[in-house]
């Protein structure tokens, strides 16, 4: 009778991880292809979000939305004493050019962006201003926030 020696390093299979990597990033280029569009439809969940940058000072809220290419009628602007929610839609412009391919990359469509407040403000008393694309809004902070004081124990 044969002796035969057993091997581990035969019985091992070699993984190459590069062919799992590629099909991987074949998924997530479709997955964002999906989600935003680069032809100017309305193919995906995200067509147009609108930056946003907001400062704090004693008695206000600051808020300064970027919506270049809107008026003002077209936008919706809600303000809770939690949050803010700006919606609004940017129609496309149709133009026939002869025979002539145009290519478009800018966003259309329905937007909605909400934003969380840092602290709970008067929604009643909000001034807002909107030129050159840019949503300006003032909200004062409540009342009882600007004279909330917190004793820290130290021990």
């Amino acid at each position: 009778m044969a002796l035969v020696r057993w091997d581990p390093l035969r019985e091992i299979e070699r993984w190459d991880p590069f062919p799992e990597m590629g099909s991987l990033q074949r998924q997530m280029n479709r997955l964002f292809e999906q989600l935003l569009p680069t032809d100017g439809g309305e193919r995906g969940g995200l067509t147009f979000i609108p930056p946003a940058e907001i400062s704090e000072t004693d008695g206000n809220l600051n808020l300064r939305v970027e919506i270049p290419g809107l008026d003002a009628k077209d936008l919706n602007v809600e303000v809770t004493p939690e949050a803010v929610s700006i919606s609004g839609e940017r129609k496309s412009e149709t133009t026939t050019e002869g025979e002539g391919i145009t290519r478009s990359e800018f966003r259309y469509g329905k937007f909605k962006r909400v934003i969380a407040l840092p602290t709970i403000v008067d929604n009643e008393r909000v001034g807002a201003e909107y030129k050159d694309g840019i949503l300006r809004l003032t909200i004062p902070k409540a009342e009882s926030e600007k004279q909330k004081a917190v004793k820290v124990r130290l021990g």
